[in-house]
């Protein structure tokens, strides 16, 4: 997995290898997605998770007691047809990962793609 240019969310991130290495690991793979989609994102820590951005701020992980956060800032303009998207705030949607499977059972790759379309 790729190593954070950013001191702060390489310290978040071994953090949370050393509270839960499920959700380590969920961590990790919701990053790869990211950098595979979008191989000059620039990520940092604000709001106690990570930010992702290119021009503008597009997403972000955050690790809570129950589950892994995927959040999509906006998020209400993807296609959703099965309804995996949980929110209903003006813009921003997420996905809540409890597992390793949970990734491609709720299509984080799909939404990732439909990033392009709203930045």
């Amino acid at each position: 997995m790729k190593k954070s240019h950013d001191i702060k969310t390489r310290k978040f991130i071994d953090s949370i290898e050393v509270l839960n290495s499920t959700k380590h690991q969920i961590l990790n793979k919701l990053r790869e997605i990211v950098f595979e989609n979008y191989p000059k994102v620039k990520e940092r820590i604000m709001y106690g998770g990570i930010i992702f951005s290119l021009n503008e701020d597009f997403s972000g992980v955050f690790v809570y007691t129950n589950h892994v956060s995927m959040e999509f800032s906006k998020g209400y303009l993807f296609d959703d047809p099965k309804s995996l998207l949980e929110g209903k705030g003006k813009y921003r949607r997420h996905l809540k990962l409890r597992s390793l499977d949970d990734i491609e059972i709720k299509k984080v790759d799909y939404f990732m793609k439909q990033i392009k379309k709203t930045v």
